[in-house]
């Protein structure tokens, strides 16, 4: 077993920041040569460090300038429930976050659209048209304080990771 080094983590974080950074450009941040970086970040991909690279789109620019916190409880919480309703509400586009919560909300859901009216539609005729309801309870952001997708990790705080 082995944890991830200070080197690691700087990579970590300067991707998450922008993942648009070459290798050569991480490579002169951190003093050192390109073949290296590309193989600890290569080795970081396999290792499910990196899940993926993302485009953090301008949510006015695309029409999605309203942001709802939707708190959804349901009337029966057996098993065959919860998970028909995590089903279907991947196929909602509009929910971009969705949580199975404890305590007296079952999911909290992140949803973008464009307008009120929008946001009245998808609630009329998408989201309360799943099973098993009881109460939904919305409200909505009036200004965006902090929005980031980056995770704060310090040296030696990664769990230890498999080598080979």
């Amino acid at each position: 077993m082995d944890q991830l080094d200070k080197i690691d983590t700087k990579i970590l974080r300067i991707l998450q920041k922008d993942a648009k950074k070459t290798t050569k450009e991480i490579s002169n941040i951190l003093n050192l040569t390109i073949s290296p970086v590309y193989e600890r970040i290569r080795r970081l991909e396999s290792l499910g460090f990196i899940k993926q690279y993302v485009a953090i789109l301008d949510k006015k620019l695309i029409n999605r300038s309203v942001t709802t916190i939707c708190q959804v409880s349901m009337r029966y919480h057996n098993e065959a429930f919860i998970e028909k309703f995590e089903q279907e509400i991947q196929d909602l586009e509009e929910v971009q976050e969705c949580y199975h919560m404890a305590g007296q909300v079952d999911f909290l859901l992140k949803i973008n659209v464009g307008s009120l009216d929008e946001y009245h539609d998808f609630v009329k005729y998408k989201l309360s048209k799943i099973d098993n309801i009881g109460v939904l309870n919305s409200t909505f952001v009036l200004k965006e304080i902090k929005h980031t997708s980056e995770y704060y990790i310090k040296v030696g705080e990664i769990n230890q990771i498999p080598i080979g």
